[in-house]
Formats: structure tokens, sequence, C-alpha cells
């Protein structure tokens, strides 16, 4: 099986986290990233350019109806939910969910209607229960899910709430992530 699209979620201690795990992929990675960083709705394109220094890939703040690339990394912008159609990005303004709009639940349920088996979600560092139930549909609709080892995590509650709604998540620390992930999209005809 091939996976087209992963999609990472993160709250409190991202920035942290999501550095490391950029820093880690390939100019050749072979599928496209989503991003929802929960942050302050006035943060505008500094995450975008802070996160680059850290990508080989190219970190694209998305926009609606923005194609779905492979190999390119795309950042929820501040104050909207950042939807996955086949193919494509879709924006909402819609009410935040868990708190947060971005939410990661929408970005990890609408990925999972699109994309069924073909999608990877993860879940890093947070201090809300955002994308719990997102990555719970990714896993019912045959994708793949991956936790940050809470252990590892500046906050844990986000990857306990995770674990808790997905116990069959794969669970990595944060330094194993993006190493396991190059792997799993190489390697997809294998199993974890």
């Amino acid at each position: 099986m091939k996976y087209e699209l992963a999609v990472i979620g993160t709250s409190l201690g991202g920035l942290q986290s999501l550095s490391i795990i950029l820093s880690g992929f390939p100019k050749s990675l072979p599928i496209a990233i989503a991003i929802v960083q929960h942050r302050h709705i006035s943060s505008a394109s500094e995450l975008v350019n802070a996160l680059q220094q850290y990508s080989l890939l190219p970190i694209i703040e998305a926009e609606d109806k923005l194609n779905i690339v492979a190999g390119n990394i795309y950042l929820a912008p501040a104050n909207y939910h950042l939807l996955v159609e086949l193919g494509h990005f879709a924006l909402s303004t819609e009410a935040p969910v868990c708190y947060a709009r971005p939410s990661i639940d929408v970005l990890f349920e609408t990925a999972a209607d699109a994309y069924l088996e073909q999608v990877i979600g993860v879940i890093l560092t947070g201090a809300n229960h955002d994308g719990a139930r997102g990555l719970a549909k990714i896993e019912a609709y045959g994708g793949f899910t991956i936790v940050q080892e809470p252990s590892t995590a500046i906050c844990s509650t986000m990857p306990k709430a995770a674990i808790t709604a997905v116990p069959k998540a794969k669970i990595l620390p944060l330094t194993e992530i993006a190493p396991f992930l190059i792997n799993l999209c190489s390697n997809a005809h294998l199993t974890y």
C-alpha cells in the first residue's frame, strides 16, 4: 500500500518537536505532509519561517483549493481549520474544536475521509485532547497511526489522550518518528 499523505498535530511544545522531525526528512520524501500547530491568530507567516530553517522540504502555508503535492509540507494557517479533500485543501472558519482553530481533529477526520488507508496520522506534544478523535478515525478507516511517547513530550496530555483513543497506535520517542515515517513510506508493503 502506498501512503499519500501524513498529517501531524501538535500544540504546546510543538515548535521544538516539529524542528526535530522536519530536520530528519530528506529532500526526496515521497508523500505530502500537513501540519496543525495550535498558535495565536496573529502569528501569520512567522511560524512558516521558523520551521523552514529546519527543513530541506518547502514549507507552505496552506490556502483554500491548494493542490496537495508529494514532497511539500503544508501548515494550517492561523485562525482557520485546514480540511483535506482528495487532491487539495480547503479552509474553514467554523467554530473552534477543542478550543482550537485550526483543529487537529478537523484535519485528521477530513484526511481519513479523503485518503482512507493511504493516510498516516501523527500526534505530538500538546496540552489538550485535540487530535485523539481524529486519530481514532484514521485508524478506523485503515490508516496508520503514530503517537509521540509521552515521556519525550514537553506536555504529555495530548499524546496520552491519543493513546487512550487509539491503543494500537505505534508509540515512538520523538527522535524516532522521522526515521520511522521515512521507512514506512519507503516500505509501505511491509506491516508494522
